[in-house]
């Protein structure tokens, strides 16, 4: 009876992480989807926030595929994944001033019909992510992490929804740059919240001298 000291513990991990990986290739999945809808709907609309929107996607992809991958890992091993994690979302914010930089040269207004119909599409799938991701929001780095990502997502669909009905009402392109700074920001503030998170949880994990 002894040898079975712990198991119930074990097979209650196993489950927990079953779920965790489960939760994850959903979400990994939904948003590789969402990449390319995004990046279509960028290009064929014009618009500066569409596109942050796809390099976003694509970022938060890379960021559920690591976060697939160390599921069950060591909490310092979760911690430096967050880090790189923080790295991705701190690239798209570049991508993301770049293409803000190139449309201010390049000023047009964009297909309004674009934008919002990628939006609707965009702010559903992300609404699924954050409901998939809900129960791990909070507690293991690795999946807080991912759940944040996620509702950084639902925050810019609603954005660029928002930046579309502008553009329709206004006929102009100026509440499309303005949405595009707005989720730059967003992306760095998500990055400097993830890195700040990691780095005290990869100080805890490291054993006294």
């Amino acid at each position: 009876m002894s040898d079975c000291c712990g198991c119930g513990r074990t097979l209650d991990v196993a489950r927990m992480q079953a779920r965790q990986r489960r939760a994850l290739l959903w979400v990994l999945a939904i948003n590789l989807l969402s990449f390319a809808m995004m990046m279509a709907a960028a290009w064929h609309s014009g618009s500066a926030s569409l596109l942050s929107g796809s390099l976003d996607n694509l970022g938060d992809a890379l960021t559920y595929a690591l976060s697939l991958a160390v599921v069950g890992a060591s909490l310092a091993a979760k911690a430096r994944v967050a880090l790189l994690k923080a790295a991705f979302i701190l690239c798209a914010a570049i991508a993301v001033a770049v293409g803000i930089g190139w449309k201010l040269a390049h000023p047009h207004v964009p297909l309004f019909e674009s934008m919002g119909i990628a939006a609707l599409l965009n702010l559903a799938a992300n609404l699924l992510c954050l409901r998939l991701l809900w129960p791990y929001r909070q507690g293991d780095i690795n999946l807080a992490s991912a759940w944040m990502c996620s509702l950084n997502d639902v925050y810019e669909g609603g954005a660029v929804i928002l930046a579309a009905l502008a553009v329709w009402a206004f006929g102009t392109g100026w509440p499309d740059l303005l949405i595009a700074v707005v989720l730059l920001l967003l992306f760095l503030h998500s990055a400097w919240t993830v890195a700040r998170a990691a780095w005290r949880e990869l100080r805890a994990s490291r054993p006294p001298s």
